[in-house]
């Protein structure tokens, strides 16, 4: 019989709630993050948050501003700063084309969530527009009345 795996109590992903309420995603692209030791570690104990985040272009390359992860606490004088800026990793032609739809206007770069591939830490970034408020006050009433469908349905069921 194998041993339990210890994963079960280990960090999954950390996700962006505010991305979706906020914002209409148009385009997903998984990207890497350049990330010091500690971050990796603090990342894996589940440290980490994304809600603030948001992704920029500059010099040529993209960049992820405000990733809030806590210092590691068992690190040493050289651990990581909080928010400090990351280098997001993704290929040329994806480059290129965040690039040209954030200086076409009203989009931003939202990173959705932060999650391991392997051994590897990826974010998962979307090319967003933002919402108006009747936008969200719409999604608010749609989702009401979803809830309300599934209720019903769910009483008629019963025996």
């Amino acid at each position: 019989m194998s041993a339990k795996k210890k994963d079960a109590v280990r960090f999954t992903e950390v996700r962006n709630a505010k991305a979706l309420r906020d914002f209409h995603v148009e385009e997903r692209f998984e990207a890497g993050l350049v990330l010091h030791g500690t971050e990796v570690k603090a990342i894996r104990a589940g440290r980490a948050q994304i809600s603030d985040a948001f992704g920029k272009f500059e010099k040529g390359e993209l960049w992820l501003f405000n990733a809030h992860i806590e210092e590691y606490e068992f690190g040493n004088i050289n651990n990581h700063a909080a928010r400090r800026i990351r280098k997001l990793l993704l290929h040329k032609h994806q480059v290129r084309k965040i690039a040209q739809a954030m200086q076409v206007g009203e989009r931003t770069l939202v990173p959705l969530r932060m999650y391991f591939k392997g051994a590897l830490v990826k974010v998962e970034v979307a090319l967003c527009i933002g919402k108006q408020q009747h936008d969200k006050r719409a999604d608010l009433r749609k989702k009401a009345e979803m809830l309300e469908v599934k209720q019903a349905l769910k009483f008629r069921r019963t025996p």
